[in-house]
């Protein structure tokens, strides 16, 4: 029978419609007009950027509202917030995503209706949660307009985002991972930690760098939280101004700033690429040794 297959001529190629030629030529032209677009917007920013971006820049602090001098305290109240909003939304967006994965059967009822409430949650623009981290953090808490209140208020916002792209890398970890680690007598708990979060780390890596760009792209809800004082924050309870709120101050409320915004749009674009790129080398290097454990 297997020589019988082996003889039988190839069956031909089916012909190439009309409407698959259209629907390739759509296909085509939209993926060129989004690259376009990207390539537009990035060489106009190195265009207008690029001549005011100079080591000073970085180091310096600003002077005459932001028209000269460098981005220096801005640089470190960006590192504060977003130190502070990662450092609780990664260890509670773990700890979901591992809940719902590993822990609540599939199917269950309050799984949904958490997935559900985290896709309504991922969707509510920044703006609405900047008015609410405004009532609670500002006000209700007392914490006042502060790195504190900026950094949980971008956690809120980050949090959905997080636990869903986590929850989809854990799920992709395949099952013999797991009925091995029974095989072994390992705990779950020893599972996850020796078997699941290893595996299933170049999926959070990329939930971790999509979650760090959008904290670091965020602007409306910093602007009701953190403010938009310009000098270096000396605690979590000083306000200050990230990198997305000193470029909309400079391009909006700065007569003469637009060069300055330019240049912070680079270094905000330089930061968003490094940590691409720092974190595809890290999934890279887990996922082959992953690939050579299921060898």
């Amino acid at each position: 029978m297997l020589d019988r297959v082996l003889t039988q001529p190839r069956a031909k190629c089916r012909k190439v419609t009309l409407p698959d030629r259209l629907a390739a030529l759509l296909v085509w032209t939209v993926a060129t007009l989004v690259a376009g677009m990207l390539l537009w917007i990035v060489l106009d920013l190195l265009r207008h950027g690029l001549p005011h971006l100079s080591i000073g820049f970085l180091l310096d602090a600003p002077r005459d509202a932001g028209r000269a001098g460098g981005i220096a305290p801005v640089l470190v109240a960006t590192a504060m917030i977003l130190i502070v909003s990662l450092a609780v939304a990664v260890p509670l967006g773990l700890a979901t995503a591992l809940l719902l994965s590993e822990y609540i059967r599939r199917g269950s009822r309050f799984a949904g209706f958490v997935r559900h409430a985290l896709e309504v949650l991922a969707g509510v623009p920044s703006i609405v949660f900047g008015l609410f981290g405004n009532a609670l953090f500002v006000r209700y808490f007392g914490m006042g307009y502060s790195v504190a209140a900026g950094g949980l208020t971008l956690a809120c916002m980050v949090l959905p985002l997080f636990v869903r792209a986590s929850e989809e890398a854990l799920r992709s970890v395949p099952d013999d991972f797991r009925r091995a680690a029974d095989a072994l007598g390992l705990t779950r708990a020893a599972a996850i930690r020796s078997v699941l979060l290893p595996a299933a780390l170049p999926g959070i890596l990329v939930a971790l760098v999509l979650s760090t760009g959008r904290a670091l792209a965020e602007a409306a809800a910093l602007l009701f939280t953190s403010g938009y004082v310009l000098r270096v924050p000396e605690s979590l309870g000083d306000s200050g101004r990230t990198l997305a709120v000193h470029i909309y101050e400079l391009a909006m409320n700065v007569p003469g700033g637009e060069s300055q915004a330019y240049a912070t749009g680079v270094v905000l674009l330089g930061a968003l690429l490094l940590i691409n790129l720092l974190t595809a080398l890290l999934g890279r290097r887990y996922g082959a040794q992953v690939q050579g454990v299921r060898r």
